[in-house]
């Protein structure tokens, strides 16, 4: 019997396996390269970077809720430039596909950004267009389709490596800022972001996050993940790198079968460590079962009603 074929294409940059670890979850990896070697993982996306580096939001800053968590770290980093110098020569030394994620301000920070990541030799960088654009009042860019474009283009004309945009789930219609992106030259899409939620201390009365509001993430999101994967496939022809919710090899055989070219784990990591590998070990197996050559073969294989 032949080997399965794990490998997968996302926007031209190969990965040996489907699974990549989620921005925001997995820091920079120093940590869990404790536990096994990197270089077992399809890819590793970072920390969310900025321009310059930043501290984060106080605490409490994380709080569970049943099925997932809150958070509101506030995108606490180095900056691209400490990136750049301690962090990526570390990750270089393993066979590992490095997809940096990046925020900004202002369209201009993230083509600046984007320059000196694709100098510096990275192989894909996501966009965040969830932030707030400060010439705008502070209005998310992920949430206007005019806003996403410009940020898009401004990124796409600064880098030489592919650039993957990260969609907010917290708008009307995805597939308005998924064709916006698109046509702006986006060359691939990753979803979901976090779904903006809260919780209360009833004894309190007070929010359990010091910034009232944060991004929920977790198996509680998976079926809003799938049901978008679904959507923005159907949209635009673009690879989407599927998150939200993966915990097992069953949530990322969904979202490839809704569309997905590759999932990400995030939050499960905070639980297990080794939840990218057991993944990525469990779709293996679901895919083998399935009598398929390559797991890519489940991208797109929904059969709807």
């Amino acid at each position: 019997m032949e080997q399965l074929d794990l490998s997968v294409s996302l926007a031209g940059v190969t990965l040996k396996n489907p699974v990549v670890v989620a921005s925001g979850t997995f820091g920079f990896g120093r940590e869990f390269g404790q536990f096994y070697d990197l270089s077992e993982l399809g890819g590793i996306c970072v920390k969310g970077l900025t321009l310059h580096p930043r501290e984060g939001n106080p605490p409490p800053r994380i709080a569970e809720t049943p099925m997932g968590i809150l958070n509101s770290v506030g995108l606490q980093n180095p900056g691209v430039d400490g990136f750049i110098a301690r962090e990526l020569p570390w990750l270089r030394e393993h066979d590992v596909k490095i997809i940096a994620n990046i925020s900004g301000n202002t369209p201009e920070e993230y083509g600046v950004m984007c320059e000196k990541l694709s100098r510096a030799g990275v192989d894909m960088i996501e966009v965040n267009i969830s932030c707030p654009n400060v010439k705008a009042g502070g209005l998310q860019y992920g949430v206007v389709p005019e806003m996403a474009a410009q940020v898009t283009e401004e990124a796409r004309s600064h880098s030489d490596v592919p650039v993957m945009v990260k969609l907010s789930p917290n708008v009307t219609d995805i597939t308005v800022i998924a064709r916006a992106v698109a046509e702006a030259g986006a060359d691939a899409l990753s979803l979901i972001n976090t779904v903006r939620g809260m919780r209360i201390d009833v004894r309190t009365r007070r929010p359990v996050l010091k910034m009232n509001t944060g991004g929920l993430s977790g198996p509680a999101v998976l079926p809003v993940a799938v049901r978008m994967v679904w959507e923005v496939a159907q949209a635009v022809d673009l690879p989407i790198l599927g998150m939200g919710g993966v915990s097992k090899g069953e949530d990322a055989a969904q979202l490839m079968l809704a569309g997905a070219s590759a999932v990400a784990v995030g939050t499960a990591c905070f639980a297990d460590p080794y939840a990218p590998l057991n993944v990525r070990d469990e779709l293996e197996k679901i895919a083998a079962e399935q009598g398929l050559a390559r797991v890519s073969e489940l991208t797109g294989g929904v059969k709807p009603w």
